[in-house]
Formats: structure tokens, sequence, C-alpha cells
């Protein structure tokens, strides 16, 4: 199908500035729902004991669970649907915990008017106020029928 296939439904190009979030409690299950995708079993992850003698504290979640809410901002709400990641370049910055609130935050940086492209501002904030993960996301818009 192309552009101008009237069954294909375009997404509007977003405007520079426009913003989406979503927001989630951490818990413990995702650690293990995690775990079974991806085969990252890091004490850090599970043993309350060494974790707690570790620079972080405590346990501390994966990663890819803190950033997979970026995954459902981009894809749902901005750009939106058919939305898919190019590039994405981010930076840890804070541990994430079973029981912290995260805010996962999307921002329209650049927007091509002659291709569904989207840069983005991408960041993941604790309820406490501290940013977890920030950086930056290139996005592709497929048109969908």
């Amino acid at each position: 199908m192309t552009d101008t296939d009237p069954r294909t439904t375009l997404q509007p190009t977003p405007r520079v500035g426009a913003t989406a979030s979503r927001s989630r409690l951490v818990t413990r299950r995702d650690i293990a729902l995690f775990t079974e995708i991806s085969g990252d079993r890091n004490p850090l992850h599970y043993d309350e004991e060494r974790a707690a003698a570790t620079r972080f504290g405590g346990i501390v979640v994966q990663g890819g669970v803190t950033t997979a809410l970026l995954n459902a901002v981009v894809a749902e709400d901005l750009p939106g649907p058919g939305s898919v990641f190019l590039q994405l370049d981010l930076a840890f910055r804070a541990p994430v915990r079973p029981g912290d609130v995260i805010t996962g935050t999307a921002e329209v940086t650049a927007a091509r008017a002659d291709k569904p492209l989207t840069t983005l501002a991408v960041r993941v904030t604790r309820d406490d106020g501290v940013v977890a993960v920030e950086g930056t996301a290139v996005c592709y818009t497929e048109p969908l029928p």
C-alpha cells in the first residue's frame, strides 16, 4: 500500500514540543517475567544480601524493565501506533527498585514532514523525582492499514 491508499492510516506529523507519558508500579514479578524473557539472572536483581553489600544498596530492577515503559509511550501515545525505534541512546542515571512508581516520558524534539521520522527526548523518572534513565530516540511510524 502507498501513502495515498485510502486503506492506510497516516499519522499526522507530531509537533515539536508535544509530550506523552505513562506511569506504572514496578514489582518483583516484573523482575521475574523479564528474567524469563531475557535470561538475566544477575544477583543484583534477586539476592537481597549481595545486592545490599554493593554501591546500589539493594535490589535493582533490570534496565530492560525500566525502559520498557518507553516502548509503551512510543507505540501507544507519541508518535503512536505503528511506531518503532530506529535508534535509542540511553544513559542510566539511578537505580529503580521494586516498589518504585516510574514514569516514562517522550518529548518531540524534531519531526520530518517528508518522512514519518520523529526524534524524541526520553526519560524515566522515579516517583521521588529522580531521573533514572534519560536519552534520545529516533522513531519511524509505519502507516497502518
